[in-house]
């Protein structure tokens, strides 16, 4: 794929100026950043949003989950999309759909009617992360990749800093519903910067796209994550739910033989046949159900449990994001000198670690030691992600980008979903499913989900112990360039 000029198509586009490039990374972190701030807000509003839709706080994460698994469902027809309408048109509609289902989540009267909006939040976000990132992909070189994606990450990180601190101002001096109004002038100048500065790729012939493939793969993860999400709650019997449990995994089963006889499935998951790529896809997917379920399990951990603000709990969030800004300068130097596979075994096993000293916290911890814990796993989750996401691309050729891309963020999507949907899951286990529930019983649940989460962390470190010393050197030994 190459930007659209006078050699593949009849109607040239100019490539992008040094200008357009210079000003790209700024571009995609817009997108970064409405997505971010969208997240963590709401994170930090879940016990206030909860009482004022009248439902038990736990409830709140299908909330959090349908947004996700919307991306996953979505996102793997967004490589198609780009390549067959351009980068520019699908990533100036995802941001239109995006801030569309902002404005439409701002005005949801109940839970139900918020989770729909939330899907279609999700369906313009499907597109409009992984084409960003795409175009990132295309734009520079392998050996810029890492500093590129790193500088894109900067601006993106601001989401997730203000974004707790945000929720809890909002809620504490406005309305709940202002969260999702705060997306629609960011969308606004999103789309304008679209259509001044994104540079226009697209194939000239598009592969034929798999509908059968889509029905499959999208109603198998979805059913999957709905399972996910009421196991524990005592609302279907037993057989209900194993009848459920199989026939998701009866269509995802399905998809995967579908994907074997047909020449353009809608994942290649021929893909996994290269190392790096399948360890990071793979340790990426495993690692995220681990870690997926704190920014939803630690506002209720703070409000419900230990009876701080929405306000104060923004204020203990908030140094994760400070400690994931300022340590993205060094990630470069650090993948260069220790390498992917030292990087990425060490850093899970210490994130595992990490969970379980969130479950030390309670009515007695010094704020101190809850701040210094954030700002370590603020540290190490960023090294961990950027790690993860940089490999995937270290032996993709630029015919893969496309699917490479669709495959990696469906996959982390759908980490993310179920990581929420687990971690309610084994806080269920340990308290009520109910609207009044003690701050004992949340502390006690939320520690014991945060133990089980972080044993699970851990053992995805096997995954990682698969690469190779010399794995990702294509993109972490690259030449000193400034971009952004």
């Amino acid at each position: 794929m190459r930007p659209l000029d006078a050699t593949n198509v009849p109607s040239p586009t100019p490539s992008p100026a040094a200008s357009s490039k210079h000003l790209l990374p700024w571009l995609v972190a817009v997108a970064f950043f409405m997505e971010s701030l969208d997240t963590t807000i709401l994170n930090t509003a879940v016990p206030a949003v909860s009482a004022a839709l009248h439902v038990a706080p736990l409830s709140m994460k299908s909330v959090l989950a349908s947004y996700t698994l919307s991306l996953a469902v979505f996102i793997p027809i967004s490589g198609w999309m780009a390549d067959r309408f351009g980068t520019r048109r699908v990533f100036a509609s995802a941001i239109g759909l995006f801030t569309l289902g902002s404005f439409l989540c701002g005005i949801s009267s109940n839970i139900h009617l918020l989770v729909a909006c939330r899907i279609l939040q999700g369906c313009g976000g499907a597109m409009m992360v992984p084409v960003g990132r795409l175009t990132l992909v295309r734009t520079f070189a392998k050996s810029e990749l890492i500093r590129a994606m790193s500088f894109v990450a900067i601006p993106g990180l601001i989401g997730p800093m203000l974004g707790p601190i945000a929720g809890g101002l909002i809620v504490g001096y406005f309305h709940w519903r202002v969260i999702f109004f705060v997306n629609i002038p960011i969308g606004l100048f999103g789309l304008l910067m679209v259509y001044l500065h994104l540079p226009d790729y697209r194939e000239e012939r598009t592969r034929p796209l798999d509908i059968v493939g889509l029905i499959l793969f999208g109603s198998g993860i979805a059913l999957l994550s709905y399972v996910l999400e009421i196991f524990g709650e005592h609302t279907l019997s037993v057989g209900e739910i194993v009848g459920l449990l199989t026939i998701s995994l009866a269509l995802i089963a399905g998809y995967l033989l579908h994907a074997k006889g047909i020449a353009y499935p809608l994942l290649q998951l021929n893909l996994f046949r290269i190392r790096t790529f399948s360890a990071a896809v793979s340790g990426s997917f495993f690692t995220r159900l681990g870690i997926g379920g704190v920014p939803f399990l630690l506002p209720l951990l703070y409000q419900v449990g230990l009876g701080f603000t929405a306000i104060q709990s923004g204020l203990l969030i908030m140094p994760q994001a400070i400690a994931a800004m300022s340590t993205k300068f060094l990630m470069p130097k650090i993948l260069a000198r220790v390498g992917f596979r030292g990087v990425l075994i060490s850093n899970t096993l210490i994130l595992g670690l990490l969970l379980g000293l969130f479950a030390t916290i309670g009515l007695r911890t010094p704020v101190w030691v809850i701040v210094l814990q954030a700002l370590c796993y603020g540290m190490f989750s960023s090294l961990q992600y950027t790690s993860m996401n940089t490999l995937t691309y270290a032996d993709i050729s630029e015919e893969q980008t496309s699917n490479a891309s669709s495959i990696a963020s469906t996959m982390q999507q759908m980490s993310i979903s179920f990581g929420v949907a687990s971690a309610g899951l084994a806080t269920a286990f340990f308290i009520p499913a109910s609207v009044h529930t003690s701050p004992r019983e949340m502390i006690h649940g939320i520690h014991h989900a945060l133990l089980v989460l972080g044993g699970f962390t851990i053992l995805s470190t096997i995954i990682f112990r698969k690469l190779k010393s010399g794995d990702g050197s294509s993109v972490s030994q690259q030449k000193v360039a400034h971009i952004g």
